[in-house]
């Protein structure tokens, strides 16, 4: 099998879902608390992140890559069946956000794997939480992923 059409289709998965991931992100060179109370630099880095830590744009650019890979490589390690572009990104996206919880031992994961793919993309709606608060922004971020996942104008 050629590998170049794979590492294409993965390198635009990454560039869509880093791209999503930012908007909702947004990019903060300054360390800050999220509404969570975690506290996170750039584009929702946050390992070792402390109180008055600083990154630069360049910095910020190289952790959401990884980040993403990271993200990106769970959801094809716990989703086994096809997925499509806007899938992919969208799992990848809640991954990267959410953590690996919304893509391996979830319903999500079961759905997805099962080939149920619109119940798969119907689940990204019930990770909303954070704090145990239901917070505008990740109902927003959900809603823009399931409209990834299922195809539908954003």
């Amino acid at each position: 099998m050629n590998k170049k059409p794979a590492a294409y289709l993965l390198g635009a998965v990454l560039a869509v879902a880093a791209a999503f991931g930012a908007h909702f992100e947004g990019q903060r060179l300054t360390a800050y608390q999220d509404t969570g109370g975690v506290w996170t630099l750039c584009d929702g880095h946050t390992a070792g992140v402390s109180p008055g830590d600083t990154a630069t744009a360049a910095q910020c650019q190289a952790w959401l890559k990884q980040e993403m890979g990271d993200a990106l490589a769970t959801v094809q390690r716990c989703i086994t069946a096809p997925l499509n572009i806007g899938q992919l990104a969208a799992f990848t996206d809640a991954a990267f956000n959410v953590g690996p919880a919304v893509v391996c031992g979830s319903t999500l994961q079961r759905k997805a794997n099962a080939g149920d793919m619109a119940g798969a993309c119907a689940e990204l709606p019930r990770w909303v939480y954070a704090g145990g608060k239901v917070l505008p922004g990740l109902v927003a971020r959900r809603e823009a992923e399931r409209k990834l996942c299922m195809g539908e104008p954003l």
